[in-house]
């Protein structure tokens, strides 16, 4: 998969804890496997959606990251709105996304020995993590499951070669989400076609959640992208 060519030398880092990550197999099962990464939503940890490893493909290796930032009983990848905005947790400042995936994909390169491909899942700012990662790295990944968040604002040098490969991206939501603002679904449901093979469900009165109905199409596209046969 390559090192990270899209990182900046001079870019803020927010790091990744790596004594914090939880494992779903230990360093001698790690090798010559495809990795996941969970990445959990604002005020959690990575216990939190760790919990759906025992539901997901026993193919790839799980690894569950904790966000950089302190964040209320748990951690937040970052601020919820730009600095000296009003809150606004659809509309992250670009620098502040920019510093979580850098980070992310820094924790990727430490690794003793690279997977042989890397996915994405991600719950509301997770899920806007995912998102961000394909931009920044978009040879580095091979899909992304985005629930309940979105794409961020700004334009990024990324979003091309993004267009050109069409990764697939599973983005689920309910439409009784009253977290993520309007215009924030509003604006991924404007990029994600255009960036993406995307395959978009949405649960008719779910909230900010993650329903049996949504885990079983997760599992269904996980299994596609690791076995090549939905079940």
């Amino acid at each position: 998969m390559g090192n990270s060519e899209e990182q900046h030398p001079t870019a803020r880092t927010e790091e990744i804890d790596p004594d914090a990550v939880l494992w779903s197999a230990g360093p001698a099962d790690r090798g010559g496997r495809p990795l996941l990464l969970i990445l959990h939503g604002y005020g959690s940890h990575e216990g939190d959606l760790f919990s759906l490893a025992p539901h997901l493909p026993l193919h790839p290796v799980i690894a569950a990251l904790r966000a950089p930032l302190s964040a209320g009983p748990g951690w937040a990848w970052f601020p919820i709105g730009a600095a000296g905005a009003a809150v606004n947790p659809g509309a992250p400042s670009a620098d502040a996304l920019t510093a979580a995936a850098t980070g992310v994909l820094a924790w990727l390169d430490a690794l003793p020995e690279q997977p042989t491909s890397v996915g994405l899942l991600g719950f509301s700012q997770g899920g806007a993590m995912a998102l961000q990662l394909l931009r920044q790295a978009p040879d580095r990944f091979a899909f992304a499951v985005q629930l309940s968040g979105f794409v961020g604002r700004a334009e990024h040098p990324g979003d091309a070669r993004l267009a050109e490969r069409r990764l697939p991206v599973f983005w689920g939501r309910g439409t009784a989400d009253s977290v993520i603002p309007q215009d924030a679904i509003e604006r991924t449901q404007g990029w994600l076609p255009g960036h993406s093979a995307l395959t978009e469900r949405s649960y008719e009165g779910m909230g900010h959640s993650i329903s049996q109905a949504e885990l079983a199409e997760i599992v269904s596209f996980l299994r596609e992208r690791y076995t090549g046969v939905a079940s």
